[in-house]
């Protein structure tokens, strides 16, 4: 699983790679986490729920995005490219990982077709 997640400000941002949207399908959570040494971890995480919004948590250095179901099966079977809410100051926002038109380094394998990347004639 290759999760992503970015913060600026008040904004949080997961993408997801066709693998993390299969996964939350079977076990209705995702989770990653970075370890700072000495005892200290930081874990993200999304959760499927019956909810209608995207909404999340912040508790004991865990971020948790809960996603609604029908958001998660429009993502999986869809061209929907993500979701966003405003929740209080808190701005989020869940979307399909694309490959990247740039050359990168890192395994694109698993991420989505971007649709920039096709090519008209």
């Amino acid at each position: 699983m290759l999760m992503k997640i970015r913060i600026k400000g008040n904004a949080i941002r997961y993408r997801l790679t066709k693998s993390d949207v299969a996964t939350i399908i079977k076990n209705e959570r995702l989770e990653e986490h970075t370890e700072f040494g000495h005892g200290a971890t930081f874990i993200y995480a999304l959760q499927a729920t019956h909810d209608y919004d995207l909404s999340a948590t912040f508790r004991d250095n865990r971020i948790t995005l809960f996603v609604p179901h029908t958001m998660i099966d429009q993502l999986a079977n869809t061209d929907e490219v993500g979701f966003e809410n405003v929740q209080g100051k808190l701005f989020l926002l869940v979307e399909k990982d694309f490959t990247c038109l740039d050359n990168v380094a890192e395994d694109q394998g698993d991420n989505y077709p971007n649709p920039l990347g096709v090519k008209t004639k």
